[in-house]
């Protein structure tokens, strides 16, 4: 099932659109990137957006799953040199080695299926599988962008995608939980006493303030020792990620003081408070 076709237009300019919007957290996190390699960096983060949008704003799974599979056949196109997708022909005019990178594409499109398949998570184990396949492999595939030694990036890259994606859970929880996904094991909420009826009803309590607690402080210390696991010798070449990672970590503050009230609004950083935390985590050693 083709996906809509944009108006033409410059394949780059589709990917900014699409990946970072002026003001948006990733916004500031790109522009920390090398000006060089900027570009695909752009083109990583519109693609991963794309199935984002596939498979959260997809009522029906079997429509989401036909998008999927167009995305798995685009991804073999773009190998094969025939891309059809603003982002794919991003991809394919700024990756180096596109050959290289298809399973790691394959794997994101396949992991964001995991989606349309459930929306629960009996525990964490199994939530982790689901993070791995589209929080690492994403993070690996944007180290090796810049990375010195990019073959090395599977040592430490999936951590920080890893745990990025946990800080997501906690911010994005009352949007998601009101399109049916509840990315909070099961087993988890059994030992607060918060009932995922409480988190689409948009109900908050004292244990569910308990509950957010841990896992705020679960994305936390999983950002920290992320960051504190990227090699000395790639901290200078991971600026967007560790710009990402500064973030987050400001973000998970603030919905803490705001005592996670998380299931009626998305709280957020202001742009000028994005502006100077990426500015500072990119360049600090």
């Amino acid at each position: 099932m083709p996906q809509p076709t944009p108006a033409p237009q410059n394949f780059d300019e589709y990917c900014a659109r699409k990946a970072a919007p002026e003001g948006s957290s990733a916004y500031y996190a790109l522009r920390q990137a090398p000006a060089a390699r900027r570009p695909l960096l752009t083109a990583l983060f519109a693609l991963r957006r794309e199935l984002e949008e596939t498979v959260k704003d997809t009522s029906d799974p079997t429509v989401g799953r036909t998008k999927l599979a167009w995305w798995q056949k685009e991804t073999a196109a773009l190998t094969a040199g025939q891309p059809s997708h603003p982002v794919s022909q991003a991809l394919a005019a700024h990756c180096d080695d596109i050959e290289g990178e298809a399973p790691m594409l394959h794997r994101l499109v396949a992991g964001f299926e995991m989606d349309l398949d459930q929306a629960r998570y009996l525990d964490f184990a199994n939530l982790a599988r689901y993070i791995e396949r589209v929080g690492g492999a994403f993070a690996c595939a944007v180290a090796r962008v810049t990375a010195h030694e990019p073959q090395r990036t599977g040592e430490w890259a999936p951590a920080l995608g890893n745990a990025l994606m946990l800080a997501q859970f906690v911010q994005e929880l009352g949007n998601d939980a009101r399109h049916g996904r509840i990315y909070l094991p099961i087993d988890e909420l059994q030992r607060y006493g918060v009932t995922a009826a409480e988190l689409i009803n948009r109900k908050y309590s004292p244990a569910f303030s308990e509950l957010m607690r841990f896992q705020t402080n679960r994305a936390r210390e999983a950002l920290r020792a992320a960051l504190a696991g990227i090699p000395a010798t790639e901290r200078a070449t991971q600026r967007t990620l560790r710009a990402q990672s500064a973030m987050s970590l400001a973000l998970l503050d603030e919905i803490e003081r705001d005592n996670f009230q998380v299931l009626h609004q998305r709280i957020a950083l202001t742009p000028i408070r994005k502006l100077w935390i990426a500015w500072r985590a990119a360049r600090k050693r």
